[in-house]
């Protein structure tokens, strides 16, 4: 494949995702926030969810569910998605309240916050700028959470084919790889700089050798 070829492919992506959010703006919503989520699967850590109101030029080529991009992408994509992006808003979850509530619901408690902190932030922007305005429809990636009280819509494969679900797929996994990398220095001998918290070979051999750490899942390892 050429370079054009490629680029061509990747406008074409572009404007595909753009879809609903351009509907959604014809019918009068103004910022509209996609929500997503990372990190329900791994045995240690939070799991973070990240709410991302894009301007309506949003044009930036490649973005894409970040599990589909390379580590080096996704950085650079973070740093043009936060930037550039009206409001982004940051929930987490940690592993006690994984432990208590369940992952499902955990996630969506780290994603009610989230979309919190996003209109927040929103607001307090618009009000610097003398304006008003706040989130007005939110895009979830396969997910309805009923204590948001604003128009919400799920969407099967979100953060493949809604361009600000996409943007806060990659803000959400940015976040939690970092936070993993820090926890490594914290926690020495599982391997979380590298496996992020899964259940990889490595961070298994940390277990039978040191046991479960502060920031272990315990209800995801009741046979150990």
């Amino acid at each position: 494949m050429t370079k054009e070829e490629r680029l061509q492919m990747q406008r074409e992506k572009l404007a595909h995702m753009r879809v609903r959010e351009d509907q959604l703006r014809a019918e009068g919503y103004k910022y509209i926030a996609g929500v997503d989520e990372v990190g329900r699967g791994p045995l240690a850590g939070p799991v973070v969810t990240a709410a991302v109101v894009l301007p309506e030029d949003f044009d930036v080529l490649g973005i894409d569910d970040s599990k589909k991009l390379s580590e080096k992408k996704r950085e650079e994509l973070f740093d043009i998605i936060m930037e550039r992006a009206v409001a982004v808003g940051i929930g987490m979850a940690d592993e006690k309240t994984i432990d208590e509530i369940n992952i499902l619901q955990a996630t969506k408690v780290a994603m009610r916050k989230a979309v919190e902190d996003c209109d927040a932030k929103l607001r307090k922007k618009m009000a610097e700028a003398g304006e008003s305005g706040s989130i007005d429809y939110v895009l979830f990636d396969a997910m309805k959470i009923d204590e948001i009280e604003k128009p919400q819509e799920s969407i099967i494969k979100g953060d493949a084919n809604i361009l600000a679900i996409a943007a806060a797929s990659i803000v959400a996994k940015v976040t939690r790889d970092r936070m993993m990398v820090e926890y490594d220095d914290q926690y020495p001998g599982y391997a979380f700089a590298k496996n992020k918290g899964y259940g990889t070979k490595a961070h298994y051999e940390g277990l039978h050798a040191q046991g479960i750490c502060p920031i272990h899942r315990r209800s995801f390892l009741k046979n150990l």
